[in-house]
């Protein structure tokens, strides 16, 4: 299995904030259906929140570069 932080290294910012987005609304939806037993895969919630946690580290990251090429 390949390392998900080098999955998102070439992203733009405006990517990360759109799978940011995505990544949100998966985690919703699979709180939703974990409530209403139909959720086959519980372990996914927890994948999701870490590619969450990922995605505002890049995010962060590049916020800083920013800042401090200024």
């Amino acid at each position: 299995m390949a390392n998900k932080t080098e999955e998102y290294k070439d992203y733009t910012k405006l990517e990360i904030e759109d799978k940011l987005r995505q990544l949100e609304e998966e985690l919703f939806t699979l709180r939703v259906k974990i409530k209403a037993f139909k959720l086959d895969k519980p372990h996914r919630i927890k994948l999701t929140r870490r590619n969450i946690a990922r995605l505002k580290t890049f995010l962060k990251q590049i916020e800083l570069k920013e800042n401090n090429g200024r």
